[in-house]
């Protein structure tokens, strides 16, 4: 049955004629029309995972502060203009919200009518919470990670009965460059806001969702390799320039790879990597200096220059043997460093809550932050404590006048700082 044509048709008649094939199907009997194979394969898996179709299970909703940390870790926000655009100025008109949901089936943005948005609260259908297929059924997010390609679900095509007054059409967002899946797009409303171009308009704009994420690889490995080139024309030896998760800008004195393979966090020192055998690996830029070495030797010593001079603007620099670089600081990523450059020896993630909120409960954030931090710093970072490392040079340069040392910091341990250096002032 072509649920589409039928309900373009007579939305009602399609919900009932697929309540009736549900309900044939769960109770062994033989339907009146076959569902559609992706639902009937969905259907399935459903049985055989043991999901209740007459009982809403919803586990819990994760905490704002965590959405918010998904949401900076997740390569789906570069491409929220692209979706939003494509999506969001018709959803409203049309009575649907735009749902996306990371690679785990946590809804991280939702957006679209207000009126919709209120009916899918009483679905569950909110911010952080879990829509896999395997915890809420066959929906319109967790089915397309499934299958790894759009789909449309209809009325009581949904699995679980307290869905099937929705539909849905959903396309999952895929990594351009392995494959990876990042999330899915999903468009949803009532019953009666169905139509059959939905699923094919969503396909369309996850599709030119992915073409941008392409761009801005492409774009950010010439970035690099702009800078690499004169680095590498200076070293020689076997030597690559690669970006933070391994993709080659520039390569000297080795075969070309596309992508060599990184540790989640980049040690300090010399590691092993299956194509070059022992390398030094040194942060340059937005990306890792990787030069084949034939036996470790002792890492220069790299002076940081943490620049606070300015109320407004607040830089790294970082002068080591890849050359130098520098890096514009977020208002936190500031306030971190500055915190670590004051305690040399290192703070644990309980302390820096503590300066930072007041809270040493707070380590969930200090360890997001850190992690985003390391990204560029790479080994100049320690942890166990928090700390730079022993082989780095630290200097931070301060306002004239106290009161202007990052003066939108609430951190107790900055204001305590600002009042101490004021009052000596």
């Amino acid at each position: 049955m072509d649920v589409t044509q039928v309900a373009a048709v007579d939305v009602t008649h399609a919900a009932r004629m697929l309540d009736a094939v549900r309900s044939a199907r769960l109770a062994g009997g033989r339907a009146p029309v076959a569902p559609r194979p992706v639902i009937e394969r969905s259907w399935e898996r459903m049985l055989r995972s043991g999901v209740d179709p007459d009982h809403d299970v919803r586990t819990g909703l994760l905490s704002r502060e965590e959405v918010e940390r998904r949401r900076e870790a997740s390569a789906l926000r570069h491409v929220l203009p692209v979706l939003r655009e494509g999506l969001l100025s018709a959803v409203d008109i049309a009575q649907h919200i735009m749902v996306v949901a990371d690679d785990e089936g946590r809804v991280l943005w939702r957006e679209g009518s207000p009126q919709v948005l209120r009916k899918a609260d009483g679905l569950g259908f909110e911010l952080g919470a879990d829509w896999r297929e395997d915890v809420v059924g066959t929906n319109g997010i967790g089915t397309p990670a499934v299958v790894r390609r759009p789909v449309q679900v209809f009325a009581a095509e949904h699995f679980v009965r307290s869905h099937a007054t929705w539909t849905c059409a959903g396309a999952p967002i895929t990594d351009p460059r392995d494959g990876r899946l990042l999330g899915v797009v999903d468009v949803s409303g009532p019953l009666t806001t169905m139509h059959p171009a939905t699923l094919a308009w969503v396909g369309a704009v996850a599709k030119l969702a992915e073409a941008r994420l392409r761009e801005l690889h492409v774009r950010s490995l010439e970035r690099l390799r702009a800078v690499a080139a004169p680095v590498l024309a200076r070293i020689g030896g076997r030597a690559l320039v690669v970006d933070r998760d391994g993709w080659a800008a520039a390569v000297t004195g080795v075969p070309y790879t596309r992508r060599i393979a990184l540790p989640e966090s980049v040690p300090a020192g010399v590691l092993s990597l299956p194509s070059l055998g022992p390398c030094a690996v040194e942060p340059l830029a937005d990306g890792w200096l990787v030069r084949a070495v034939e036996e470790p030797a002792p890492r220069e010593v790299t002076r940081i220059v943490l620049d606070l001079a300015q109320p407004r603007r607040r830089s790294l620099r970082v002068r080591g043997g890849a050359g130098h670089w520098s890096h514009e600081l977020s208002p936190r990523h500031a306030e971190l460093l500055y915190l670590l450059a004051v305690h040399r020896s290192g703070r644990s993630a309980a302390g820096l809550a503590e300066d930072m909120f007041g809270d040493p409960a707070r380590t969930v954030t200090v360890r997001a932050e850190l992690s985003r931090v390391r990204r560029y710093l790479g080994g100049l970072l320690a942890h166990r404590p928090y700390r730079f490392s022993d082989d780095t040079e630290v200097e931070v340069l301060l306002p004239d006048d106290p009161r202007d040392l990052l003066p939108h910091s609430t951190a107790p341990a900055v204001a305590e700082r600002r009042r101490r250096s004021a009052a000596v002032h």
